[in-house]
């Protein structure tokens, strides 16, 4: 016999508006895992412990796995990659780096073949996930290598480099680098075109996007932009930029051709007394710090953590108008969506989010 709050956790979720079979995987900072939770209704489906302190996560081509960065405390560097089975909801084994130390952004770009960048070692590595081994050690040669972005096609890989303000190019077949572009001071943001044509940088201490030919590597635009601009993620179309934004606590949408900002939304949600101690809420005095970013398979909406409010807001494109506010414990960081449902039983389900009112 179901018990009322059984009841009514399927009831939230035959009721919550559908967003096609996918599920976002959140990274929890403090919390030391990977969450699960249904984008329809806001339920946390499950969690995977990984290792200490979580920032980036990249699923597989077909869906069905994770890569987790385990980047680690100051006092404790992290010098590990968790692998997580989407299916169980756990941890399939941890792929250790060594003396690659700090490893932060993540992009699984072919089923055998996953990128991560090290800030420790000012390296990209690229891993090979069963086998659970480091296949080859590229050398950016510059300070805070931190997010890393793959052109499609799997040809080249971009690392941003915050402490040198620059992006480095890097051939995937040769492991060769190719060179350094100019993207200012604090270059973390990241991402390629879906066409694979161009490469956007954001320098959150500069406070500007830089456009660059992901070929020639020669700059096509530089577009101002205040707040501290830390994560970029794109439309499928290609015809959207989303950029959050961690001072301002805002998300800005540049339309890509017109190269114009188009929409813009402040995430106002509660912040919890208990985070205003935590050591990244003296990156942005004030701010929600809005970080992560994931659109939807069918580009109509955008979800953005919230990292210091412990919640991801859903953004109605092409206005950012807000849908929803779901309650995701533990700093909530790198996000990605699947389309596989974990399989676990959802004994720890949260309770629904509540919707925002469209404005």
């Amino acid at each position: 016999m179901l018990t009322i709050r059984a009841m009514t956790l399927a009831a939230a979720l035959l009721t919550a508006p559908l967003i096609g079979a996918e599920t976002l995987l959140v990274v929890a900072k403090s919390g030391d895992a990977l969450h699960f939770v249904d984008p329809g209704s806001g339920l946390r489906l499950a969690s995977a412990k990984v290792g200490r302190s979580p920032h980036e996560v990249s699923r597989s081509p077909d869906g069905r796995l994770a890569a987790v960065t385990n980047y680690g405390t100051q006092a404790e560097p992290g010098s590990s990659v968790s692998i997580v089975d989407l299916e169980t909801a756990a941890e399939l084994r941890r792929i250790d780096l060594g003396a690659h130390a700090r490893p932060h952004g993540v992009a699984w770009f072919a089923d055998d073949r996953i990128a991560v960048t090290t800030q420790g070692s000012r390296h990209l590595l690229l891993l090979d996930p069963d086998a659970g081994r480091i296949v080859s050690a590229i050398g950016t040669d510059q300070e805070g290598s931190h997010m890393v972005a793959i052109a499609s096609g799997a040809v080249r890989a971009f690392v941003a480099n915050t402490a040198s303000g620059s992006t480095t190019a890097i051939d995937l077949a040769s492991g060769r680098k190719l060179g350094d572009v100019e993207t200012g001071k604090g270059s973390e943001a990241i991402a390629v075109t879906p066409d694979g044509g161009e490469v956007w940088v954001a320098a959150r201490d500069t406070g500007a996007i830089t456009v660059f030919d992901a070929r020639t590597l020669e700059i096509s635009a530089r577009l101002s932009l205040a707040g501290a601009p830390i994560r970029i993620a794109f439309s499928p179309d290609g015809g959207t930029a989303f950029v959050s934004c961690a001072a301002s606590s805002e998300v800005v949408a540049f339309d890509v051709r017109a190269r114009r900002e188009i929409a813009r939304r402040r995430i106002d949600v509660e912040v919890p007394e208990s985070a205003r101690s935590r050591p990244s809420a003296s990156l942005a005095l004030g701010s929600v710090l809005p970080v992560g970013l994931a659109v939807s398979p069918d580009g109509a909406s955008v979800f953005v953590a919230a990292s210091m409010a412990d919640k991801v807001v859903q953004l109605a494109t092409p206005g950012l108008e807000m849908l929803r506010v779901f309650d995701v414990a533990g700093e909530p960081d790198g996000m990605a969506l699947t389309p596989v449902m974990p399989k676990a039983e959802c004994h720890a389900c949260e309770a629904p989010a509540e919707s925002a009112p469209r404005d």
